[in-house]
């Protein structure tokens, strides 16, 4: 999807409202209870439209089932067109950083998961900065690993917010299989120790070897009603009432199964000393 095909998909929307009858966007975000200024930036393709304006929009002007079908996978590309890391981290990672760390502070539940990574939140600077410069070397980005590293750990205050529910699941593969070497997952691993008991956080690891109760493809991360999943060429959004209940349902059922407590001390305590 290109620039282009926003300004389609925006001139789509603006057609069906006019046809509606809804002569101007003002007269429009009044029928359907919004601003004027959000009609605008979406006919203007200034913003992309989440799928719950969609549900607003396209009812408000009669869209049929295909149209709205139509519609609705093309928001999807849009969203990819969007999220494709390259395009995220084109100045390199410290602006997308701060999007995070907006996004955790607006949001009252956190909730990340990870097989085979340790999760940003809790991630010391040393690891912090192998990911970053890992991934521009993967996605052939810009380098900025000093401003990402500082944007990281500021985003990490919220681990103290007692507003915040958080819950950090980890799989123990992510320390079984590290990317960075032996001193720098050491002092990972002490950062995970801090964790447990830490008021407010739910940590746990899954250990090796155990049964899955359920079936997880990726890592993901929860922001209230929606998640953020990750995979390599992409971030993907997700805010259908469903899908976001399916991924809650899914944590909780990894939650059976974790070690979380003293029994995470310990297999903590164990990789250490394996190491």
């Amino acid at each position: 999807m290109t620039e282009r095909d926003h300004q389609i998909f925006a001139s789509e929307l603006r057609r069906l409202r006019v046809n509606a009858g809804f002569e101007t966007g003002k007269e429009f975000a009044s029928a359907i209870g919004w601003v004027a200024s959000k009609v605008s930036r979406i006919e203007k393709a200034r913003i992309i439209p989440a799928d719950s304006d969609l549900d607003d929009w396209l009812p408000a002007v009669g869209a049929d089932d295909e149209t709205e079908a139509r519609l609705r996978s093309a928001l999807v590309d849009l969203r990819l067109a969007r999220d494709r890391w390259k395009q995220q981290l084109r100045r390199g990672h410290s602006e997308r950083q701060h999007v995070e760390a907006v996004a955790e502070r607006d949001a009252s539940f956190i909730a990340s998961v990870e097989l085979f990574l340790v999760p940003g939140l809790v991630q010391t600077p040393g690891y912090a900065r192998h990911v970053f410069e890992m991934a521009a070397e993967m996605h052939e980005t810009p380098t900025d690993s000093d401003d990402a590293v500082r944007e990281r750990i500021q985003r990490q205050d919220v681990l103290y917010d007692p507003s915040k529910r958080i819950e950090i699941l980890i799989g123990e593969s992510a320390l079984r299989y590290p990317i960075c070497d032996v001193p720098m997952l050491r002092v990972q691993i002490d950062r995970l120790l801090n964790l447990v008991g830490l008021a407010h956080v739910r940590f746990g690891v899954i250990p090796l070897g155990t049964t899955l109760p359920t079936i997880t493809m990726h890592g993901y991360t929860i922001h209230d009603d929606t998640v953020l999943v990750e995979v390599n060429h992409t971030e993907i959004t997700v805010t259908e009432t469903a899908d976001v209940a399916l991924y809650r349902d899914i944590t909780e059922r990894l939650w059976t199964i974790a070690a979380a407590g003293d029994d995470a001390r310990d297999l903590l305590q164990r990789i250490l000393r394996a190491l």
